[in-house]
């Protein structure tokens, strides 16, 4: 069921901040900006800074999925509690989260178009 680890989204509530401290420490410019997302591709990775994020929750890990509305009815099914209902984000990628029995959020993401490729920065930990 599971992919892969696709995306890591964090709470930026100051987006323009978060956004140029992110841009210097990773040394690659964002792929993508609007008024309340700012996504960087590191190595077919997504990290991700949202604007409307709870900062107190923390990031939210998304996990590949092949079929985004199985998967959740299987985790639903195990005992998970649905806590994002599933969205699409343009370009046929659907998202949703659900929260294990521990309490934990887990986010999945269904992506046609993920690709891996290798890391372009020189910056930490490269």
């Amino acid at each position: 069921m599971f992919l892969g680890l696709r995306s890591d989204i964090r709470p930026a509530p100051d987006l323009d901040e978060a956004r140029e401290w992110y841009t210097a420490a990773l040394g690659v410019e964002p792929y993508f900006v609007n008024e309340a997302y700012v996504g960087f591709d590191l190595g077919g990775f997504e990290l991700g800074l949202f604007r409307f994020g709870d900062p107190a929750a923390g990031p939210l890990p998304y996990w590949g999925v092949g079929d985004l509305d199985a998967a959740l009815a299987s985790l639903l099914e195990s005992g998970a509690t649905q806590v994002e209902e599933i969205h699409d984000v343009g370009g046929g990628i659907r998202m949703a989260a659900v929260q294990d029995p521990a309490g934990q959020h887990l986010g999945l993401i269904e992506n046609p178009v993920f690709e891996l490729k290798p890391v372009a920065s020189e910056g930490p930990g490269r």
